[in-house]
């Protein structure tokens, strides 16, 4: 009689290990041909039908990449890749139907119906392990010690692809919080100039135009004509009563003799 499904215990740092998966922001994004190239090599190199890109979230694995099955994600309770991140060795598995961990799971008795499994510890640059790159059979199987240097090579690569993605994602954040303009700009109610960090008064076109990539023209709006200019307007009145030409307003006029 076989003994129920033994679950992988909960790493000692596992928190710290959650924060440093979370900050990568991969968990639910879209396919990316550049994980998906990895798989496929893994696939080919061991000649198994089966490889995944699997990341150990807090309740479920989750499949960045995937060759060989349809399933986005599994329970973490299932997942064989929650006992390989354990240690920074790779975790393998010749025969499920031999391991007391593994033989009553629910991915060894049904779909996809696991024999083999060899799981590669993502392990970043704090010895925190993400997940794995992992390859799959439904028949017992073994490693060659090629097979096992080209999948820790490749897990290697995957680890840097996802220090590129968190490293762009952090430039791109800290540029963008120091060249746009803070949430609140300071501006005169009367002259609607605005007071920059030194505290000066500029025009507020002035003002955006040195914290954005914002082009301006400039022009006079009908109301400012009435105003400001009451003589300009009333000899533009005069003129266009005279030709007849309506087609322009004040602002218009006004604007394209700027």
């Amino acid at each position: 009689m076989h003994q129920a499904m033994k679950t992988a215990l909960i790493p000692e740092f596992e928190q710290e290990r959650l924060k440093a998966l979370s900050e990568y922001r991969i968990l639910g994004t879209r396919p990316e041909q550049s994980y998906d190239d990895i798989t496929h090599m893994a696939s080919l190199v061991c000649e198994t039908p089966i490889a995944l890109l699997s990341l150990v979230d807090s309740d479920r694995q989750w499949f960045k990449s995937k060759v060989g099955i349809e399933a986005e994600e599994t329970p973490r309770d299932w997942s064989f890749c929650a006992h390989a991140i354990h240690t920074d060795q790779p975790l393998i598995v010749t025969d499920a139907l031999e391991d007391e961990r593994f033989v009553d799971n629910p991915l060894v008795c049904g779909d996809p119906k696991i024999r083999f499994y060899a799981g590669f510890p993502l392990n970043n640059e704090a010895e925190h392990r993400i997940g794995t790159l992992c390859v799959i059979d439904r028949k017992p199987n073994r490693l060659a010690d090629t097979q096992l240097q080209i999948m820790q090579a490749l897990s290697r690569q995957v680890v840097a692809f996802l220090d590129l993605r968190k490293r762009s994602i952090n430039l791109l954040e800290s540029f963008c919080s120091e060249s746009k303009p803070s949430g609140i700009i300071s501006t005169c109610s009367y002259c609607r100039k605005a007071k920059d960090e030194r505290g000066d008064w500029v025009h507020l076109d002035q003002y955006l135009a040195k914290r954005s990539t914002l082009n301006f023209s400039h022009g006079i709006c009908d109301s400012c004509i009435e105003e400001h200019f009451p003589e300009v307007l009333e000899a533009w009145q005069a003129e266009s009563r005279k030709s007849g030409d309506n087609s322009h307003t004040s602002a218009q006029v006004i604007s394209d003799g700027l």
